[in-house]
């Protein structure tokens, strides 16, 4: 894949001129408008949205790296990733656009054609800025780009993350600022290709729709299907990018900037495979003329409100079920310290949930990411902190018992406790465990990226190509840091409380989206 690919300089300029577009904000609730049956005429539309969008997001991202700070974008890996992002937005620039006739415009906006100004008209967009209020604050806030130290998430905890979720800032210096926006940010603005456009727009769904819609919806979601497995080992190989700088820097921590630069790259990235995840999700959900006919003679013409109905749009779950995404990731864990400690029985993790059913909008896939990065921890912690105790007192009842003849399996570990409680503004989940805590003056490294307590990282093997969703990241330091972004992105947090020569608690805040309309605080 990217053989005798290269970043030309005219490319460059082209990566840098919709870098300088502001991104356009996606809401959650814009996301799971679709339904769990989209219609080809709204994922149609989602789909040029996509196509204009996710250039101006990938080449943020490629000036970001090509900006690296104190030489980490010189690193092999860097470049390397750089690379990937510049060819995803070459292919998806270079995408055939759709054409569409008259009959076409009717069927797509017969609720409403929405208003686009032309790109390119300046005389036009100057004009009506001259005749118009100058934008809202809010509106301001929620087109801010993320170039700026001041928007960045490791220093003031507002994620500006790709559009999913959007804060509102509270600067008291940027109210003279946002009062007075410059002409030209506003031109430039203005002219950004997906100005105007929205995700998600209603279309009619019980109708066949003609074969370019599926035409084009198929080749979008191709192109998003071979970007979304490029990117695969993005985390892994920034990793691999960090540890070249270290070893380059002969510095054992990483630098106060480059983790300020690794969380806003990380964050972005998690909004750029939302966005691409779920776009494929509801692709494969559309409604196509063959399971249209299927459907209404299996079902009856109300198909849609019985058998079909899920709790599914796309990768969001409308009825996420915190405990049963629990069970799912204490089996994970425990399967992986199986194999790694050689146990018949991973250490007891015992799941404790007062209200029993707690259920709300979320997105599986990142909830068991942080849960199975906790408690892979807490297992690892747990095995190596009693393991010596636990066979200085097996040799004690057994005298004759030489240490290092003693099986793991006769061991008795503390039980894990994880708590699972709901409120009215979040759900709270509380991993304990009796894994002998950190020493405080280590608790601000373990967010850091690359620490580890693991003797020895692993090497990336040139194929590697392992989802971030999946990958137990051991030995890399990554676990934490990259799921405190998670939790962080839809609103929540995750929080650590040490004590030394005990235990360690973790505790994962998860915000309610379902409670709103948007998730937008």
């Amino acid at each position: 894949m990217g053989t005798g690919w290269e970043l030309t300089q005219a490319l460059k300029d082209q990566i840098y001129k919709y870098a300088s577009y502001h991104q356009t904000p996606i809401s959650l609730r814009q996301m799971v408008q679709f339904g769990p049956t989209p219609s080809p005429g709204s994922i149609f539309l989602a789909s040029k949205f996509v196509v204009e969008e996710l250039p101006i997001r990938l080449a943020k991202k490629v000036k970001d790296l090509d900006n690296a700070p104190l030489g980490l974008n010189n690193s092999p890996s860097t470049i390397k990733v750089k690379n990937w992002y510049a060819q995803s937005f070459q292919e998806l620039t270079e995408l055939q656009k759709p054409e569409i006739d008259e009959n076409l415009k009717k069927l797509l906006y017969s609720t409403g054609t929405p208003t686009l100004i032309p790109a390119g008209n300046v005389e036009v967009l100057q004009q009506q800025q001259q005749q118009q209020q100058p934008p809202s604050p809010e509106i301001h806030t929620i087109s801010n780009g993320t170039d700026s130290l001041v928007d960045n998430p490791a220093i003031n905890n507002i994620f500006s993350d790709d559009g999913i979720v959007v804060r509102h800032h509270h600067h008291h210096n940027n109210a003279k600022s946002k009062s007075k926006e410059p002409q030209e940010d506003l031109i430039n603005k203005t002219l950004s290709p997906t100005y105007g456009m929205k995700y998600f727009q209603p279309c009619p769904v019980n109708i066949i729709w003609p074969k370019e819609v599926y035409d084009y919806n198929k080749l979008v979601c191709q192109a998003l299907e071979k970007i979304k497995k490029r990117h695969d080992a993005t985390v892994a190989t920034m990793a691999q990018g960090v540890k070249e700088w270290k070893s380059e820097n002969h510095t054992i921590l990483v630098n106060s900037q480059i983790q300020t630069f690794l969380d806003r790259f990380y964050m972005s990235r998690i909004g750029i495979r939302m966005l691409i995840g779920q776009h494929i999700a509801l692709n494969m959900a559309q409604n196509s003329p063959t399971k249209q006919r299927i459907s209404n003679v299996l079902n009856g013409s109300n198909a849609s409100s019985r058998k079909n109905k899920t709790n599914y749009v796309g990768v969001i779950c409308t009825n996420c079920n915190v405990g049963e995404i629990a069970e799912d990731a204490i089996e994970t864990a425990k399967y992986i310290s199986e194999e790694y400690y050689g146990l018949f029985e991973a250490p007891e993790i015992k799941l404790i949930a007062p209200q029993q059913d707690i259920n709300f909008m979320y997105v599986p896939g990142h909830l068991i990411h942080m849960l199975f990065e906790t408690l892979k921890n807490s297992l690892r912690a747990t095995i190596e902190f009693h393991t010596p105790r636990l066979k200085k007192k097996y040799m004690e009842e057994h005298p004759n018992t030489k240490y290092d003849e003693i099986d793991l399996n006769d061991l008795v570990f503390p039980a894990i406790k994880v708590i699972i409680s709901e409120g009215t503004e979040d759900i709270a989940i509380k991993i304990s465990d009796e894994g002998g805590g950190i020493p405080r003056s280590s608790l601000p490294l373990i967010w850091t990226y690359l620490y580890t307590t693991v003797d020895e990282t692993p090497i990336l093997d040139q194929e590697y190509n392992q989802s971030s969703f999946k990958a137990p990241m051991a030995g890399f330091g990554y676990g934490l840091p990259i799921s405190r972004l998670y939790a962080q992105y839809f609103g929540g947090d995750l929080k650590l409380i040490s004590m030394e020569g005990y235990g360690t608690d973790v505790y994962l805040h998860l915000n309610k989206l379902s409670s709103s309309n948007e998730p937008l605080p």
